[in-house]
């Protein structure tokens, strides 16, 4: 096997380069800013943790910058793709810069939020740069529909990162940092600046790190009544959890009593609760009629 050669990784030439190659000018649309900055991407990997024991799933990969950092580290990278452009181009990109690598590569193309299985080993770590517009939705898929996961590392716009890290009664606690905690325990593992973007951003990022939780949020709810309760919880913020749970439960006297029965004030609010909370009113709550609404969104 041949080791990485010190100039694999691409550098803002070689971006544009390749960008112009491909013709390809990054959307606003998929929200693609692409990472031109080794340096950076190696910290990702490093932040990370990624080992040579480490099978990593990356969500959108586009000219392969971070791709190329996380196959010098790791056994196996899976990158999913949706641009049809950029997901052709990435395999030659890969056998080009690190063909000693190239057969530890795979790639899915396909929107990450329909993919269902991956090819190869089962996946140990999700890395990725994720668009604002997806980033949440994107995250919460792929933890739940691969419970090997055990690693996260996404890089999102700085507003996202401290809302999927929030804990309960900060000011941006909120649905994405709810639903996160419920597979994970999540936090702020750093800032990226927008110079190490192309093209540079009109907000900062930050990279949140999620570590699966070992034992499951212990409920006799399933996934999907407790992300209903929490949906409605926090649909109107501003109104106390017996208000706001009045439609999840049926009437706001049956919100009032399934609180109580979970030891739960009816006068919160829905960002003073943690994610084992939520899950107690759950099991108290709603006809089964109203638990088949879907949690995720």
């Amino acid at each position: 096997m041949s080791s990485p050669t010190p100039d694999a990784l691409l550098g803002p030439a070689d971006v544009r380069e390749l960008a112009a190659a491909l013709g390809v000018r990054p959307t606003k649309q998929r929200g693609q800013n692409f990472v031109i900055d080794a340096n950076t991407v190696r910290r990702i990997v490093r932040t990370a943790g990624v080992t040579a024991d480490d099978n990593v799933v990356e969500v959108g990969p586009g000219l392969g910058s971070l791709t190329l950092a996380l196959l010098e580290a790791a056994a196996h990278v899976t990158a999913v793709e949706i641009d049809d452009v950029l997901a052709a181009a990435l395999p030659a990109t890969i056998a080009a810069r690190l063909p000693g690598r190239a057969d530890r590569f795979a790639l899915v193309h396909s929107d990450a939020m329909r993919v269902t299985e991956l090819p190869g080993p089962a996946p140990t770590t999700l890395v990725a740069n994720l668009p604002y517009n997806v980033a949440v939705p994107v995250l919460l898929h792929m933890l739940e529909t691969f419970p090997s996961i055990e690693r996260t590392l996404v890089m999102v716009q700085s507003e996202v990162a401290d809302r999927l890290a929030a804990t309960p009664g900060s000011k941006v606690y909120g649905v994405p940092s709810v639903k996160a905690n419920w597979y994970a325990d999540v936090k702020r593992a750093g800032a990226i600046g927008r110079n190490v973007f192309w093209p540079a951003p009109n907000v900062d990022s930050g990279l949140v790190a999620l570590t699966r939780r070992a034992e499951p949020v212990k409920t006799t709810a399933s996934r999907r009544e407790v992300f209903a309760v929490v949906d409605a919880a926090f649909a109107q913020r501003r109104k106390t959890l017996r208000a706001a749970l009045a439609g999840w439960a049926g009437s706001a006297a049956a919100a009032e009593a399934a609180l109580v029965a979970a030891g739960v004030s009816p006068q919160a609010r829905g960002e003073s609760l943690t994610v084992e909370e939520f899950a107690r009113v759950a099991e108290h709550g709603a006809a089964p009629a109203q638990h088949e609404e879907p949690g995720q969104q």
